[in-house]
């Protein structure tokens, strides 16, 4: 080989050298990272095929001191998405055992109206529960007296003085949550201990005649919200609609 030739080889391979870093320089700026993230996203298993690149990638940590693997980093978010799992889980358990405890209550209450004999001992026994078993501030359920209906019960009241107080609550003929307005209060709760300033309350009826009141007060001003559910209230109130007619009529 001439000199002549040497040089030229040299000068071609050296070219070739200078050359292709600068051509992978140019397709690593002109590569859209978002289709990188998309083709990894697509083809989850590419390091395992290409572990070996695992070690010479690092992703900022969180706390912004140092740089972790991304093995590290990968670990890291599984734990916190352990923990989050957890957290949930832990949550809904409560949230059964809450539940078998109002059960158990709710079934203890149903059966107990089912034993009364009169008008009075089922007020006697509702408003029993909800005070001892329930741990409620205040309940009332109070009767409404018609003309044709006699109602020996103390707790019974005129549907008249009812509707003057009360009117817009009867009207809805649907569970109220929240303020009520401090004529509703004063006529729903005249024997609580403090101020009610929340409560759930629902008309009760039967065929479209209008019972009576079963009202639950809070002294908690956020206790009892608009929007909260009331399914156990509607339950209680369709139990007591059945119960309550056949001991009126029997008067």
């Amino acid at each position: 080989m001439s000199i002549k030739d040497f040089h030229t080889e040299h000068l071609h391979l050296d070219r070739q050298q200078t050359e292709r870093p600068r051509d992978e320089q140019h397709a690593v700026d002109t590569l859209d990272p978002d289709l990188v993230a998309e083709y990894l996203r697509l083809h989850p298993d590419f390091f395992i095929d290409y572990e070996n690149l695992l070690p010479e990638l690092a992703l900022p940590h969180h706390t912004g001191e140092h740089a972790i693997s991304l093995v590290e980093r990968q670990v890291s978010v599984l734990r916190a998405r352990n923990r989050d799992v957890r957290g949930r889980l832990n949550r809904l358990l409560e949230i059964a055992r809450d539940n078998d405890r109002l059960f158990q209550k709710t079934q203890k209450l149903v059966l107990a109206i089912l034993d009364q004999q009169d008008i009075d001992g089922i007020v006697d026994c509702v408003q029993a529960s909800l005070r001892d078993d329930y741990r409620v501030d205040a309940c009332a359920l109070l009767l409404f007296a018609q003309p044709l209906l006699s109602v020996r019960s103390s707790r019974a009241v005129n549907i008249e003085q009812a509707r003057a107080s009360i009117g817009a609550l009867l009207n809805s003929r649907q569970p109220t949550c929240g303020h009520l307005r401090p004529e509703e209060i004063a006529f729903l709760f005249e024997d609580a201990s403090q101020p009610v300033r929340s409560a759930a309350v629902i008309p009760l009826s039967r065929n479209g005649d209008l019972l009576g009141m079963l009202a639950i007060g809070s002294f908690d001003p956020d206790h009892y919200r608009s929007g909260m559910g009331t399914l156990f209230l509607s339950y209680i109130a369709d139990v007591l609609n059945r119960a309550i007619p056949r001991f009126m009529q029997a008067l």
